[in-house]
């Protein structure tokens, strides 16, 4: 009886290459972007043969397109420490996941270890040094402050005048305060910080969202990047409802998202930042095709990834275009993170 229930369980568990079917239904619903399906399918995947890498690494990928930054993290995590599949690759998706986490300590700690423990090829330390410097940034601007200074009852210190600071951090502590209060008792000095082109256009960015969040309906002079425009607050469309910014991430869609997500991921986080650092202003001179490129061809770079000819074709650009477009995003990055 034993031997022919055992016969009988020995039937029913065993499935020859059900973890590869599954997982090939898997990465087919990664691809026409049914994520809680794929799920479902590399989960059951995972139960079979918890350490096939592709099948983690379609689990990180749709955890990370619904939200699910956690799951991501501790797959990537595990698979690091047990060293499954592609380490490079898979060390780049755990740091994405962290910027996403806002976990930079823990990228710097990580990269700081495989520095010093020479694990990091040599084609990739520069990309990794970079980030690096980035995540030590990052991680200093991001301090605990104390709950009292955004307290929406504490009043602003009267004798407090944006303009007069020059600490970064204190003008975003100050400004933090300004969007709990009504921002019109403030606002001669909000409209002189606005015009003034040797302020921080990040804080700027903050000032001008403030001023839509309480439709503030008065026209104010913005000056940024030596360009100059007087709108009303209430008439700014938001950043990612621009007409240019839709076009470009809808190109970088066509060209990039299907066939890397993780790269397109990177590129869509620069230009985010970037354009939040333009607002209201738009990326100028060149096709939304330029930019598109431009933006695909720094991510490149910052990867190691050599390219040749490949971005102008696929984009169908000039060289002298993209290299000018190149040159303005890598200018502009050196101040997309203020240390505030």
């Amino acid at each position: 009886m034993k031997k022919r229930e055992q016969e009988k369980k020995d039937n029913v568990i065993f499935f020859p290459d059900l973890d590869k079917r599954l997982l090939q239904k898997g990465l087919d619903a990664i691809q026409e972007k049914r994520f809680k399906e794929a799920v479902s399918f590399l989960e059951e995947a995972k139960e079979r043969n918890p350490v096939h890498s592709d099948i983690n690494i379609g689990l990180i990928l749709s955890y990370y397109e619904l939200g699910l930054l956690d799951q991501a993290k501790q797959i990537a995590k595990e698979m690091l420490k047990e060293d499954q599949g592609d380490y490079i690759q898979v060390l780049d998706l755990y740091i994405m996941i962290l910027v996403q986490l806002h976990e930079y300590e823990e990228i710097v700690t990580t990269i700081e270890v495989l520095l010093e423990e020479h694990q990091i090829p040599a084609n990739k330390i520069e990309h990794f040094s970079k980030m690096l410097i980035f995540s030590r940034k990052m991680a200093d601007s991001s301090s605990p402050v104390d709950k009292d200074d955004y307290s929406e009852e504490e009043p602003l210190d009267a004798h407090t005048n944006l303009m007069e600071l020059e600490n970064p951090q204190e003008q975003m502590l100050l400004i933090a305060k300004m969007s709990t209060q009504n921002i019109r008792a403030y606002i001669e000095e909000v409209e002189l910080y606005l015009r003034d082109e040797e302020k921080n256009p990040f804080l700027k960015t903050m000032l001008i969202n403030i001023l839509q969040e309480q439709e503030y309906e008065k026209e104010v002079v913005i000056q940024k990047f030596n360009r100059t425009i007087v709108i009303k607050p209430t008439a700014l469309k938001d950043m990612k409802e621009q007409e240019q910014y839709q076009k470009i991430t809808s190109i970088l869609i066509d060209y990039v998202e299907s066939n890397d997500p993780i790269l397109f991921e990177n590129i869509k986080m620069l230009i985010d930042r970037q354009i939040f650092l333009l607002y209201p202003f738009t990326l100028d001179d060149y096709s939304e095709e330029t930019w598109a490129a431009a933006y695909h061809s720094v991510v490149n770079q910052y990867f190691g990834q050599e390219e040749g000819e490949e971005i102008l074709v696929l984009y169908g650009v000039k060289e002298d275009d993209l290299e000018q477009a190149k040159t303005f995003i890598n200018q502009l990055e050196q101040i997309s993170y203020p240390n505030i």
